[in-house]
């Protein structure tokens, strides 16, 4: 039989050496895992590849160096890109393509850590990776906008246009072309393969702006802006615009997909400018030859006003319904002095008289009659006005378009600017002549010049010499003068005629020259001496006889006289 007291000992003792056992597995595992875990500090778990190459079991900047040895043919090699059956070489840095190897080693796993899931890894792990490339966004947009550039057909939104008064419409088109996020990552899967291939395709490609799109913007602004006129009210002065006239200043945008109304207010603008009047001034009415007819062309009232106020409805008023198509406009509204009322009662309806004379081939006279009959066409005399041609045609400059030409001075031919002039200022006068109108002032040449009608001709100089008449007739006269260049071969003509109501029938004689005095001789020398050969002054007298349309009496009769000077031999020495 034991005894009872030794068997606590020998538990005890027991106990003890469990728990050294116990201790000495810990030191033991512990020391494992320190060692687990020196082997595998800062280095890429055994058996991984990165794009291929083996970086198991190496640091990390080991690895990054193996990665790069294992990858130096590879990184420049050329990709073979075939779109659209063509085929082309594309380098990596036309690609913009690069390998980036640090995070390419990181992504592998090469890190310190007691981890015992890392530690695992490390010894057990061995896994394939792709390297980590980079991209350089600008090459690779440029590569595939040189890929894409005459593949293919673009897209075509649908558009709704205005054109001469009317809607015409663009119909949308699908199209192909190359995708560039499929393209993309096309290349950059091809990238770092052993035999570096991209093989791209054309996709479909719709057009933003579709025929469901182009049907909305007809049926909800395009056909509603053009189916009558817009009626703007500046002050008590309505402007009606036709769709004809405002087609030009709409347009229909696209946005998010669709169309919008748009509006050139530029062009809104200047239409209504030239309705009402520019620069906010009124604008007298006249008459103008239109197509061979004399027209009245309306006053503009002057009007001052806000284009925004204008352009922030307009498009809305555009949709309205016929008959609801007009707004007031916030404006200052100054009417004409001389109202589209008054250039009616002028009465210019018809062609009274007309003349035509002829002129030898010379540019300065080319230049200078036809920049003078450029500023007296048009000109309108109201009843009891009188007209200057100097007024009217100004002086005689180069900045007013004129050039230097022969004129006649003391009694000799010489140059100044304007040479010519006088072609116009004859026959200007003689189509007031026989329009009947008021002779004020007018002076023949000095001596007689076989081109014009002799005693019915008129010279000018600036600030000396003018052509003046009235119009004393109880009707506006409207002044269309129109010159035809002369050529070496042909002449040029000159043709002023003048338009109102007849008032009077204008008949005229010529009588014989007579007081005939011989030319002299003149001996002159200089660069400004030009030789003529001399012929007769003499005097004659032209009449003027008035009768009342349709009626064969006499009303009154008026004679012109003129002296000629002889025109002197000039010999140049």
């Amino acid at each position: 039989m034991k005894d009872r007291g030794e068997t606590p000992a020998r538990e005890r003792e027991g106990g003890r050496l469990v728990l050294l056992v116990i201790v000495g597995l810990l030191l033991l595992f512990g020391a494992g895992w320190a060692a687990a875990y020196l082997g595998a500090s800062d280095k890429v778990p055994r058996g991984t590849t990165v794009a291929g190459v083996d970086i198991g079991g190496h640091t990390r900047s080991e690895a990054v160096q193996v990665l790069k040895d294992g990858l130096a043919d590879r990184v420049s090699a050329p990709i073979s890109v075939t779109v659209d059956g063509k085929t082309q070489s594309v380098t990596p840095e036309d690609a913009g393509l690069s390998v980036d190897y640090v995070a390419s080693v990181a992504a592998a796993g090469a890190e310190q850590s007691w981890d015992p899931q890392h530690l695992w890894d490390y010894y057990t792990g061995g896994v394939d990776l792709e390297a980590k490339v980079g991209v350089n966004e600008l090459h690779m947009q440029d590569l595939l906008d040189s890929l894409a550039a005459g593949l293919g057909k673009p897209a075509r939104d649908g558009q709704v246009l205005f054109v001469d008064g009317g809607v015409q419409v663009v119909d949308p088109r699908v199209g192909e072309e190359l995708d560039p996020k499929t393209a993309r990552a096309a290349i950059e899967a091809a990238y770092l393969r052993d035999r570096p291939t991209a093989r791209l395709t054309l996709t479909q490609a719709r057009p933003d702006i579709d025929d469901s799109d182009v049907q909305r913007a007809l049926d909800e602004f395009a056909n509603p802006a053009m189916s009558g006129p817009i009626t703007l009210v500046f002050g008590h002065s309505p402007v009606q615009l036709f769709p004809r006239d405002y087609a030009s200043a709409l347009k229909m945008s696209p946005e998010n997909g669709e169309l919008v109304p748009d509006l050139d207010v530029d062009k809104l603008t200047k239409l209504l400018d030239g309705a009402i009047s520019d620069n906010g001034a009124p604008v007298d009415a006249t008459v103008k030859l239109v197509r061979g007819k004399p027209r009245v062309v309306p006053a503009k009232p002057g009007v001052s006003y806000d284009p925004t106020d204008v352009s922030e409805a307009f498009l809305k008023l555009a949709t309205r319904p016929v008959g609801q198509r007009h707004m007031r406009v916030p404006a200052t509204v100054v009417d004409a002095d001389f109202s589209t009322a008054d250039a009616r009662k002028l009465k210019i309806r018809e062609q009274v008289s007309t003349f035509t004379t002829y002129f030898p081939y010379a540019e300065y006279r080319n230049t200078n009659i036809g920049r003078a009959g450029e500023l007296i066409n048009g000109t309108v005399l109201k009843p009891g006005e009188t007209f200057s041609l100097n007024d009217t045609v100004g002086e005689r400059t180069a900045a007013n378009g004129f050039t230097t030409g022969f004129i006649i001075s003391n009694g000799i031919f010489a140059e100044d600017l304007g040479g010519g002039v006088s072609q116009m200022a004859t026959t200007t006068f003689n189509a007031m002549f026989f329009a009947g109108l008021k002779d004020v002032e007018h002076k023949t040449h000095s001596f007689y010049i076989d081109r014009y009608p002799v005693g019915r001709e008129a010279t000018v100089a600036w600030g000396s010499v003018d052509l003046r008449f009235e119009n004393d007739t109880p009707y506006g006269v409207l002044i269309d003068a129109h010159v035809t260049p002369s050529t070496p071969s042909a002449q040029g003509v000159v043709t002023v005629s003048m338009y109102s109501t007849k008032y009077w029938d204008v008949t005229t004689s010529t009588g014989d020259r007579y007081n005939f005095v011989g030319p002299a001789t003149r001996t002159l020398s200089g660069p400004d001496c030009y030789p003529n050969t001399g012929y007769d002054g003499f005097d004659i007298n032209v009449m003027r006889y008035f009768k009342k349309p349709g009626d064969s009496n006499l009303d009154h009769q008026e004679k012109f006289h003129t002296h000629y000077i002889p025109s002197d031999t000039v010999i140049c020495e």
